[in-house]
């Protein structure tokens, strides 16, 4: 059964149990005191987030990864067997002492959908229990049609596509969780902020209502840090940053194994930023935002710049420019328009790359998204280049900057996991609010 909506009161960091407030309306908001059950919850959880991460694994391991007592371990496993959440796989036998069993997710326990909504597309990926990708479809969208009711409709139109594709019916399915583009803000009634597209209280609930399943949403950022955190470079650093390029750039932030969120949920919007100071007209109103340079219609821009009369200056939609960007730059003849523009973008990238690393200092800097896997091989040494050369003294230092490892959509990967946690709550084997369910 869909659960009924609620007010969002706050929602805590998923790994930590740290709440989530709105200050602006409750001024002398006062942070819950943690009680006994909420940390029971925040060990299951670490103890699923190993287990995901490691694939396979046994409890001492588990109780090595997590730092939690070995006694704890145990009685968080016992739980999620016992939920068929995680499985013993199979017995393996040591030198000395009884044989060591292995523990994976359980693939078989269910279905999760994670649905990334971008300004040109909509995605759904389909994942087992243990996210292991089953398949996927994705819909055209019209970036000019904004009103709700058609973005709604072209999202339950595509999850009812996925379900039919797969042949599995929506009792299958442990929930959804779909990243929409834009600003996820709660609490009195959840708002998503977009450029041009404002949706409230009544929009969200007849996007629950077309879903007809468990439903979560979260902001792209923040799911792409979740992926990263937990499937990418997050298994061996604690502070990282994973840049998303597409339409629009941002950036999830992950410090000291937390995913940064701010006051108001709205940490990650590096791509609005000052790159160049009154430079090109940014879509959120403002001049010389990195978005407006790096986004894929900001290097469609430099290319215009570079060469007017080049054919792809003109291509309409965005997907079709950055692939046939790609096309040209990985072709047998070089074109210099092409890779004065692919040589500039990475000029712009890295140095404002060089600002996010200065005040983030992160361990590493991961680069995904539709335009990453389109060109970034081809970005991916000039940026590093500037971003050393631009970067304050010192600042840079160790840190790596390289394409991510959680290929596919890491958007859709993302919010999936958050749909297993969602899915703990719904078991009471969770305290902790996730980010906005519906």
């Amino acid at each position: 059964m869909t659960p009924s909506p609620e007010p969002i009161q706050g929602r805590p960091e998923p790994s930590t149990g740290e709440p989530w407030r709105d200050s602006s309306s409750t001024p002398s908001a006062v942070v819950p005191r943690r009680t006994a059950r909420d940390i029971r919850s925040d060990s299951r959880l670490d103890v699923l987030h190993a287990v995901l991460s490691a694939g396979e694994t046994t409890r001492n391991a588990l109780a090595q990864s997590t730092g939690l007592s070995l006694a704890t371990v145990v009685t968080v496993v016992g739980e999620l067997l016992a939920e068929g959440i995680i499985e013993e796989r199979k017995v393996t036998a040591g030198r000395i002492g009884r044989p060591t069993a292995m523990l994976g997710m359980n693939k078989a326990r269910g279905l999760v959908v994670g649905m990334d909504v971008a300004e040109t597309y909509v995605r759904a990926v389909m994942f087992d229990a243990a996210l292991n990708e089953i398949l996927s479809f994705e819909s055209a969208r019209d970036e000019h049609v904004l009103d709700p009711d058609s973005v709604v409709e072209g999202i339950g139109r595509t999850l009812d596509q996925l379900l039919e594709k797969a042949g599995v019916s929506r009792a299958d399915v442990l929930g959804v969780g779909i990243a929409l583009p834009g600003i996820i803000q709660g609490p009195q009634g959840v708002s998503v902020i977009v450029p041009h597209w404002t949706w409230q209280t009544v929009e969200l609930e007849h996007l629950r209502e077309r879903i007809g399943l468990p439903l979560v949403i979260e902001n792209p950022l923040k799911s792409i840090a979740t992926a990263e955190l937990w499937l990418g470079r997050g298994r061996s650093y604690s502070s990282l940053a994973t840049i998303n390029l597409g339409t629009g750039v941002g950036a999830g932030i992950v410090l000291e194994g937390r995913i940064l969120r701010g006051a108001t949920n709205t940490a990650g919007e590096w791509g609005h930023t000052l790159l160049v100071l009154d430079g090109r007209r940014c879509r959120c109103g403002r001049h010389g935002c990195v978005e407006a340079y790096i986004g894929a219609p900001g290097i469609q821009q430099t290319l215009r710049e570079i060469a007017p009369q080049h054919p792809l200056a003109d291509l309409d939609m965005q997907n079709d420019f950055i692939l046939a960007l790609a096309a040209v730059a990985d072709g047998p003849e070089p074109d210099p328009a092409v890779l004065e523009t692919i040589d500039r973008t990475a000029y712009y990238l890295g140095s404002a790359l060089a600002d996010l690393v200065a005040v983030v200092n992160p361990e590493v800097v991961t680069l995904t998204g539709w335009t990453t896997w389109a060109i970034g091989e081809h970005l991916l040494a000039a940026t590093r280049k500037h971003l050393l050369e631009q970067s304050p003294a010192g600042s840079t230092r160790g840190v790596e900057l390289v394409v991510s490892t959680v290929r596919g959509n890491s958007v859709a990967t993302g919010i999936a996991t958050v749909v297993l946690e969602r899915f703990l709550v719904d078991a009471g084997l969770l305290t902790s609010n996730i980010p906005v369910a519906l």
